[in-house]
């Protein structure tokens, strides 16, 4: 009997931890899809990643004080598809991914250049959810910043 009871515990483990990485992949390819969107200037893939009513922020600070500065998703999206193909490339390491059930946190460094040349780097933070159409991102707030960026 004990046997069994391993075995069962065993696979468990191993079922849970494969759930866990196809969740995971699932959640790197929706935020990645923004970010092929962005540098193909393909709206239609960047849209793919984002929930219709998802909301979008940048931290912005003004004589040294820090505020949140909503930015409209759908002028995002117009912005992207406007683009030559190869202007806008956000490079990002994925550093944290959370998950719980339907809902994921993803936290990701990032170095953004225009045509080619170095603009700025910061952190991306996204909340996702996963709904009929699979993980869509609901919230992101990023830091944007010129100093302090490993070139």
């Amino acid at each position: 009997m004990k046997k069994y009871t391993v075995l069962a515990i065993l696979l468990t483990c191993l079922n849970t931890g494969l759930f866990a990485q196809n969740e995971e992949a699932a959640i790197k390819q929706t935020v990645n899809n923004l970010f092929i969107g962005m540098k193909s200037g393909d709206s239609t893939i960047a849209r793919s990643a984002f929930a219709n009513d998802c909301i979008m922020q940048t931290i912005v600070s003004k004589n040294g004080t820090a505020s949140a500065r909503t930015e409209n998703l759908n002028q995002f999206i117009k912005f992207i598809g406007s683009v030559a193909k190869d202007k806008l490339d956000e490079r990002i390491v994925f550093t944290k991914i959370l998950i719980d059930g339907p809902l994921a946190v993803v936290w990701t460094d990032y170095k953004f250049y225009l045509n080619n040349t170095f603009s700025h780097c910061g952190v991306n933070s996204f909340q996702l959810v996963k709904g009929a159409k699979g993980w869509r991102i609901v919230y992101l707030i990023d830091t944007r910043r010129k100093d302090e960026c490993e070139e």
